[in-house]
């Protein structure tokens, strides 16, 4: 049996909708392989009770497909569903690395990507790649044109998870089908900001360029006490403040030493609106670990 630890995600940032993303170093899955005649799914942990174990409609069941690869696999969840923090994207990216190396397909972590991105269609009726690359790569990772980059950033983070779900297909609906020039100008600008930024392990640049006038604002009216936590996450020393992926994990850049002020004052916030949530600590990390 194999197992590998793969990791959050947090995707967007803010002003790169569906091309940036940056892998956590916690909360994360963990993915357990072994060959089988056919494939088989269990899954434990938080929110399991969400996730169908039915290959045909869990990521991992497209993943084994597309690496021809039936095995017995467990999922032992530590991502909740419908967090925005690519929880279908860690299973992905962790069944893709295990199986790879369980069947010896001899894929290299960025020819994985558009396979796990396979999985993430199942759940979102895309395969988009935004969650899976960082997931599979580490670090800050920027996807366009098929193509993947990536920035080995460290940077401290808080991740702070409202008790509420936004799936990712109502927050896709949210999303405007066009903007004006001005809009878009200045988004090209905020992530021109943020992807040098990265490149720094600037957390000042970063916080600048995670504003994003276009995605954004339609998906703040999908969760409750984000403005209030955004604010209260600010005034506490964050140098920026964004939706993580579809939603509801607010996503807040900090410097070094302020992560616990900056958790408590957005936890703070929502429960000042009577909202529970809890908040992660964390940085950005590493990609899925392969244990034998």
């Amino acid at each position: 049996m194999l197992t590998v630890r793969a990791p959050a995600t947090s995707a967007n940032l803010g002003s790169g909708f569906d091309v940036f993303g940056i892998a956590l170093d916690r909360p994360a899955d963990v993915i357990r392989v072994e060959r089988a005649p056919e494939t088989t799914i269990t899954v434990t942990g938080v929110g399991s009770q969400y996730i169908p174990e039915d290959p045909a409609k869990n990521t991992v069941g497209a993943v084994a497909d597309a690496l021809d690869a039936p095995a017995h696999i467990e999922i032992d969840k530590g991502v909740r569903p419908s967090s925005g923090l690519g929880s279908s994207a860690a299973s992905a990216a962790g069944a893709a690395v295990a199986l790879n190396e369980l069947y010896d397909r001899g894929r290299s972590r960025e020819e994985l990507v558009p396979i796990a991105a396979e999985g993430e269609e199942v759940v979102s009726g895309i395969a988009h790649a935004d969650n899976v690359a960082p997931a599979l790569l580490g670090g800050f990772t920027i996807v366009a044109g098929g193509e993947v980059v990536r920035v080995d950033a460290s940077l401290p983070i808080v991740a702070c998870l409202p008790e509420a779900s936004v799936s990712t297909r109502d927050a896709r609906e949210v999303v405007p089908r066009s903007a004006p020039i001005e809009d878009v100008v200045e988004t090209v600008g905020h992530a021109s900001t943020l992807a040098v930024g990265m490149t720094r392990d600037d957390p000042k640049l970063v916080g600048r360029g995670m504003d994003g006038g276009i995605v954004t604002p339609e998906r703040v009216a999908l969760i409750e006490g984000y403005g209030d936590a955004r604010e209260a996450a600010l005034d506490a020393g964050a140098t920026g403040v964004t939706v993580s992926g579809a939603g509801p994990t607010l996503l807040a850049v900090c410097r070094e030493g302020n992560r616990r002020s900056v958790a408590g004052a957005m936890l703070d916030a929502f429960d000042a609106r009577g909202v529970e949530s809890r908040a992660y600590q964390t940085a950005i990390g590493e990609g899925a670990r392969l244990y034998e």
